[in-house]
């Protein structure tokens, strides 16, 4: 059996404090790799606690906008070098230094040390602080090389899990496994939004959240495997309650890549021909929103 190990790192941040973030960070992951995690995944802008200024207040955004950090940034740089000592994949998530406006970033850290992926969130809450942010323009997937072999890795951001598209999207582009870094209230909708987008793309899922009372907990995996010989299974492998932790969700590639070969969901008898509208940039009441960029 392959199994590949998701450390979700359910914790809360010190607000904005970096260097304090960044060690508990280093110390969460070099615990999860003592727990055989193949890859850590930190919840939603891990490197400012996902402090964004109210919208009400927008003389703190120069303030904030310099809480960005880049890719070649120390704090990005210390969790590379992390990586690569602890031979383990690490989803950093921080809030990005862009032109005009910082993105919300995630950046998959290979064993080696070497950035595969980097995806800023195009679901920015635009109808609330995150309309601050320079909403990123593209899903995207890499091959990470793991203890258990080659497996294909895509990102979303918790707001981007609201819409079947990019899931959908990133199942198309090959991923097996999709990461989600979240930072708002996993309650039982969400997480049935979860739960579906791996069941409807034959994927795993795995989030992490934020602990209690910074948000909810409740980070979450799913491997996507809706049946088996038996007849329906629960597909959930961990879901957290709301305490700070390390839970660990073991994904078996081996049954999965089975099951997507074999099975009817996913890409095998979708009607593409049918779905025009879906490209379509015509936006009719009700839905019309005013704060909504496109």
């Amino acid at each position: 059996m392959s199994t590949l190990k998701i450390a979700l790192l359910q914790m809360l941040a010190h607000g904005p404090n970096q260097e304090a973030n960044r060690a508990k960070g280093e110390q969460f992951c070099r615990r999860a790799k003592e727990m055989g995690a193949d890859i850590a995944l930190f919840p939603e802008m891990w490197n400012n606690g996902y402090m964004i200024p109210e919208r009400a207040r927008p003389e703190e955004i120069p303030g904030w906008q310099k809480q960005a950090v880049g890719r070649d940034s120390a704090f990005v740089t210390r969790f590379r070098e992390a990586a690569a000592k602890l031979d383990m994949t690490i989803g950093l998530t921080y809030l990005e230094k862009w032109p005009g406006a910082p993105r919300n970033t995630i950046s998959l850290i290979d064993r080696q040390g070497e950035m595969r992926l980097t995806y800023a969130k195009v679901h920015t809450c635009d109808f609330d602080r995150e309309a601050a942010l320079t909403p990123g323009d593209d899903f995207t997937v890499c091959e990470l090389d793991t203890a258990v072999g080659a497996v294909k890795v895509g990102a979303m951001i918790c707001f981007d899990r609201e819409f079947p598209e990019p899931a959908r999207i990133l199942m198309l582009k090959g991923a097996e496994i999709i990461l989600i870094p979240n930072a708002c209230e996993l309650e039982a909708n969400r997480l049935g939004q979860l739960r579906t987008r791996a069941y409807e793309n034959m994927v795993g899922v795995a989030t992490a959240n934020y602990a209690a009372p910074q948000e909810n907990g409740h980070s979450a995996a799913y491997d996507g495997i809706a049946f088996d010989p038996a007849g329906s299974r629960d597909t959930c492998l961990v879901e957290a309650d709301g305490r700070e932790g390390i839970y660990i969700a073991a994904f078996d590639l081996d049954r999965l890549r089975a099951y997507r070969a074999d099975e009817v969901w996913g890409n095998a008898y979708r009607k593409v021909s049918r779905y025009g509208i879906l490209t379509s940039t015509a936006v009719e009441e009700p839905f019309i929103r005013k704060d909504n960029r496109r």
